[in-house]
């Protein structure tokens, strides 16, 4: 945007480390210093050009779409699963945390017959227990599993998962939202049938919609299945591609411009697989700074991601996870609490526009901060 000065758009009193919102770009955020109208058609073409940039990320193979929803990531998952999952069918979710775990209660609180296997918060998803669950109910039609569980870090197999799912014939659906854009992958290889992200995650653009990249073949054969209005996947499809990049009700156009532009940032980083690296290296900083700290990773090195580590809190009288939380953010770091429920944690996110040398300061503020040593 060359009619914005950047120079006027202030810096943040702290760098965000969570798994999203997280932090963006300054460009990211001075394209939204337009108003965009929904009918323009520039406004459309910026749509219809994010929703082949998203396919072309997701797989290079053809048979694939795009869908754009308004809200959070989480919208877009429950209009995937009440959309793609009919009347007759039943979902089976693998589930090992709090994000796994809402897949269920979004199909429960619908009333779509629906299954768990829960293998804890520390533990991968039961691939045996899969492959079992499958043979002996041919009524599951649809498995659901989370690709990174941002409660705990973990990144679970969902390449073994889909290999399983597919074995048996039934439909995947991979939320994939915290982990997208940040982590190679391709839809095809997957086997996955639906693949569901956000705005806000490792694309780095802002909270404002989310998006469900799908089969064509599947998502065409959902019409009428929705058991909502505003959170119907294939009308809000079938509106898009007749209509040019139109959505049904008002979009978010600021956020819509926003992560046009993150995409195009992704683009000139290099890719995924580059950004990817960038992540690692930020993950790599972070565990080791904090080993040598007296931290411990909650997770162990095979199953965390570079995304977002738990650690446990320490076993000190002195130490209160707010007193903590609120010495980092006076020296400009904001850092999330822990979400298990079986451990005391917290979680500090590599992901955002962070770079290695910000985890190399976030360290030497934690040093500042643990005045108990």
């Amino acid at each position: 945007m060359s009619d914005i000065s950047l120079s006027h758009i202030p810096d943040n009193p702290y760098l965000l480390l969570t798994p999203g919102p997280l932090s963006t770009t300054k460009r990211v955020k001075g394209v939204m210093l337009r108003d965009w109208c929904t009918w323009d058609d520039d406004y459309n073409r910026i749509v219809s050009d994010i929703r082949r940039r998203l396919v072309n990320l997701a797989t290079s193979e053809d048979g694939f779409t795009a869908v754009l929803m308004q809200g959070s990531g989480t919208f877009s998952v429950e209009a995937t699963v009440t959309t793609a999952v009919p009347e007759d069918g039943k979902l089976l979710v693998l589930a090992n945390g709090a994000y796994g775990r809402r897949i269920a209660q979004i199909a429960r609180r619908q009333r779509i017959a629906c299954g768990v296997i829960d293998s804890g918060e520390l533990s991968p998803p039961h691939l045996e227990h899969l492959d079992a669950a499958l043979a002996a109910d041919p009524g599951i039609t649809h498995v659901a599993v989370v690709h990174c569980e941002t409660t705990t870090g973990m990144l679970n197999p969902v390449a073994e998962i889909g290999r399983i799912v597919k074995s048996h014939d039934r439909l995947f659906i991979v939320d994939a939202m915290s982990s997208f854009g940040g982590i190679p992958l391709d839809m095809a290889a997957l086997g996955a049938d639906y693949l569901v992200s956000s705005a806000n995650k490792c694309i780095q653009g802002v909270p404002g919609f989310g998006f469900v990249i799908a089969r064509r073949q599947e998502l065409a054969q959902t019409e009428g299945r929705a058991r909502s209005l505003s959170l119907d996947l294939f009308d809000q499809w079938k509106t898009m591609e007749k209509k040019g990049g139109k959505w049904r009700f008002t979009s978010p156009t600021h956020t819509v411009r926003a992560f046009s532009q993150a995409l195009q940032e992704l683009e000139a980083e290099g890719g995924v697989g580059v950004r990817y690296l960038r992540y690692v290296e930020n993950h790599r900083r972070l565990v080791e700074g904090m080993k040598q700290l007296g931290f411990v990773p909650l997770l162990a090195s095979e199953h965390r991601s570079p995304i977002i580590t738990a650690f446990f809190s320490p076993e000190h009288p002195d130490y209160r996870f707010e007193r903590f939380y609120a010495g980092l953010k006076q020296r400009g770091f904001v850092i999330y609490p822990g979400k298990v429920t079986e451990h005391d944690t917290f979680r500090i996110g590599t992901i955002g526009d962070v770079q290695p040398p910000d985890i190399d300061r976030l360290l030497a503020a934690i040093s500042e901060t643990i005045d108990w040593r």
